[in-house]
């Protein structure tokens, strides 16, 4: 487990990018804390500098939308979902849990053939 950072230092609407074995973002989404790989399943940008709407992320290079919550993709370009990692707050620290490498949640696991 990593302590990210402080409540206060991640505001609203706001990302930090950290490294485990891969680079992870951590979104603060209206006061819900996310973390996902910080890498586009399309074409390799940086999630961390994507749009925060709610609790998706637009990737900046080619628009596709993630799901915080699962990491599904919600429109294309993207098909394949970004791993999530579980956030806790204890004591206004952010911690985030990462499992190895290669290990992607059960929910958004799979291609998916259409997106809505």
């Amino acid at each position: 487990m990593f302590a990210v950072c402080r409540v206060e230092e991640l505001p609203p609407g706001e990302s930090i990018r950290f490294t485990a074995d891969v680079a992870v973002a951590v979104f603060n989404a209206d006061g819900e804390f996310y973390a996902v790989d910080d890498t586009c399943t399309h074409q390799d940008a940086s999630l961390s500098d994507g749009f925060l709407e709610g609790c998706f992320v637009e990737c900046p290079l080619h628009a596709a939308f993630f799901d915080l919550r699962t990491g599904a993709p919600t429109c294309l370009p993207a098909k394949r979902p970004v791993r999530t990692h579980p956030v806790t707050v204890d004591n206004d620290v952010v911690y985030v849990h990462v499992e190895p490498h290669g290990q992607v949640p059960q929910e958004a696991g799979r291609e998916q053939e259409e997106v809505a």
